[in-house]
């Protein structure tokens, strides 16, 4: 106890006496005191919590003399350059651990970036692990972030990545953490593509595992606007995604290739696939086939067990896998029906053989897949399939508080929020389309409360399942059930008042996803109106008084809403068609509205337009029901 008296009272002095030191303009008492300083810091617990003394010895520090040490420090034939390096980084490290969140973004801090980057060639082992800490901390800053990617020369940290995976979280951290707010992203562009040749270079005979790993999350994570286009280096990443693949991989090894594949498919949409999936053998051994094989063995061996690890600490890792397996799928499943549909390949690119197995395996999985977002909708929402929605998840009092009454899936994400659900969702339903596969579209009907609440939850600012799901309808909705549950599920409804509310004012569209949307959900409801043989609906009308209030304007709308307008007029005649003649009679002003539209964008369609034919059946029909 007097012991610990004693030294308690000996602080202040030994503070002082550091901070004269510090503030000597002799580099040596300098040396002498920061010597100190870290001694101290060292042993004495009761100090590093004192955050007004830590604040104090911090400002005493010189930021010219650190610099003169790591400088000094990083020439190996100056005398005791290795202590000086040792000690100028050791003190900077113990400072970012004690000093406050925002204090990491002080000058004093991000202004030795440059010096600690260079330092790592010149570093021992423990002193260069220290910088990579220290860089690490400095990068998650925006500010530190920001004078991180104002280094020209990276050549230290991109040598030891190999053997000190750290180097690739300061490189993630500093790209992502500034690729908001840099005023030239051309610049950052040309760094990230110059670091990832460099780091590529490092790996060569090695499995490239934690390089796949980087990858695999920066672009993920990264704006287009940063990420390079055309960079000689996918080629050499493809080829360490092969070896791993080809390699009885560990389940590490195997999450870095699948999410690094889907990775760099999605950001690089017209070269990958083509260096993923096209291979010189067309046997058992064709990389392709292997490929698509593993991802779905792994689907299947994971997805009946992921239910119950929802809520463990290890879900998100599985997740972000199988989402990658899911999405790496789906680009599979577009290019083969891309080959399949190309006249001009003179040779398929898998064997008929390997192609009817996958095919064999896409279905079983896919089979699993809706068997598993069935029961994952069951516990997030439904409570059990075909309950009423009045009669699902609520909250009730009890005397521990409130509680949900029938959800029991995640603690933190609804499924509605799950990315892996999207992914899931996305190559089921482009499977029931290409596939005509009817046991498969008949399973997937028993999914149609979750497809119709997912297109109801979507939006631009919360993931949007509203195209996948208008995929999947296309496949489910050509047999009788799968129309009949569309309808009873409000189907009708949903779909109608998106296509309505997306064309309400078409020259207010931006891009032409939505009006891609808006002509697929023409695709889905006209075939149920034209195979609807007990008459329209009264509550289908109301998509004739809607159409009839559009506002189309005089200036010429872009091709693809052009497309979606026609389109939905067509949809309008088919209603109308159907409906009785007295139905019609009660709308009459609503059809010589819409045919007043439909003569508008007559004055805009070309005559060689693909649609102009579609249009002028339009305004045929339109013009004979004005003259009932």
């Amino acid at each position: 106890m007097a012991e610990n008296t004693t030294s308690a009272a000996s602080h202040p002095t030994d503070v002082n006496k550091i901070q004269s030191l510090l503030k000597a303009k002799d580099d040596t008492q300098r040396f002498v005191g920061l010597a100190l300083l870290k001694s101290l810091l060292d042993s004495s617990e009761q100090l590093r919590q004192d955050e007004q003394t830590v604040q104090g010895l911090w400002s005493s520090l010189s930021p010219k003399f650190l610099d003169r040490l790591l400088r000094t420090g990083s020439k190996p034939s100056t005398q005791n350059s290795k202590e000086m390096l040792d000690l100028a980084v050791s003190v900077l490290y113990i400072f970012s651990i004690l000093l406050p969140d925002q204090a990491k973004s002080d000058a004093k801090f991000i202004d030795r970036i440059p010096l600690l980057i260079n330092a790592v060639l010149y570093s021992s082992e423990d002193t260069t692990k220290l910088i990579l800490q220290l860089l690490h901390t400095l990068a998650s800053s925006q500010q530190g972030a920001q004078e991180f990617i104002k280094v020209e020369d990276f050549s230290s940290l991109t040598e030891i990545a190999p053997s000190h995976a750290q180097v690739l979280d300061i490189f993630c951290f500093a790209w992502l953490n500034s690729m908001t707010t840099i005023e030239d992203p051309s610049t950052l562009v040309r760094q990230i593509d110059d670091t990832i040749q460099s780091l590529v270079s490092s790996f060569t005979g090695t499995d490239a595992v934690t390089l796949l790993e980087f990858l695999g999350y920066v672009l993920r994570h990264a704006n287009s606007s940063i990420i390079p286009q055309h960079p000689e280096w996918l080629k050499v990443v493809v080829n360490y995604i092969r070896n791993l693949v080809t390699s009885r991989p560990t389940p590490e090894a195997r999450a870095a290739y699948t999410n690094a594949t889907a990775s760099i498919l999605q950001a690089f949409p017209s070269e990958v696939p083509k260096l993923v999936f096209i291979d010189d053998k067309k046997d058992d051994k064709a990389f392709s086939y292997l490929l698509i094989n593993l991802l779905l063995i792994d689907i299947r061996s994971s997805a009946p067990t992921l239910l119950e690890h929802l809520n463990e600490p290890e879900y998100p890792k599985v997740s972000t896998r199988l989402t990658s397996a899911f999405d790496v799928i789906s680009i599979f499943i577009g290019y083969l029906v891309q080959c399949l549909e190309d006249e001009s390949m003179e040779t398929f690119f898998m064997t008929p053989e390997n192609l009817l197995k996958l095919r064999k395996g896409i279905s079983e999985t896919m089979s699993l897949t809706a068997e598993y977002l069935r029961d994952r909708w069951d516990a997030s929402v439904a409570g059990a399939m075909g309950l009423h929605p009045d009669a699902r998840t609520g909250t009730t009092d009890t005397s521990t508080g409130v509680h949900h009454t029938l959800a029991w899936d995640s603690m933190r994400d609804n499924a509605d929020d799950d990315m892996f659900i999207l992914s899931a969702v996305r190559a089921l339903a482009l499977w029931l389309r290409e596939e005509e596969n009817d046991i498969l579209r008949k399973e997937a009907t028993g999914l149609m409360d979750m497809f119709m609440d997912l297109y109801k939850s979507s939006s631009q600012h919360k993931l949007d399942f509203r195209s996948p799901v208008l995929v999947a309808l296309e496949g489910v909705t050509t047999l009788p059930q799968g129309r009949e549950l569309l309808l009873a599920n409000e189907g009708w409804a949903i779909l109608a008042h998106d296509l309505i509310s997306t064309l309400q004012h078409a020259s207010r569209i931006c891009g032409g996803q939505e009006a891609v949307r808006a002509t697929d959900i023409v695709r889905i409801l006209l075939p149920i109106v034209e195979q609807e043989s007990n008459g329209v609906p009264e509550a289908w009308m109301d998509l004739i008084t809607l159409v009839a209030a559009w506002d189309i304007p005089d200036s010429e709308l872009s091709s693809q809403v052009q497309e979606a307008v026609i389109s939905s007029l067509q949809l309008c005649c088919s209603v109308l068609g159907a409906a009785n003649r007295g139905m019609r009679q009660r709308y009459k002003h609503s059809i010589a509205a819409i045919f007043g539209i439909a003569s508008q964008l007559a004055k805009q369609v070309n005559h060689d337009n693909a649609e102009r034919d579609m249009l002028e059946d339009v305004l045929a029909t339109l013009g004979s029901l004005t003259q009932e």
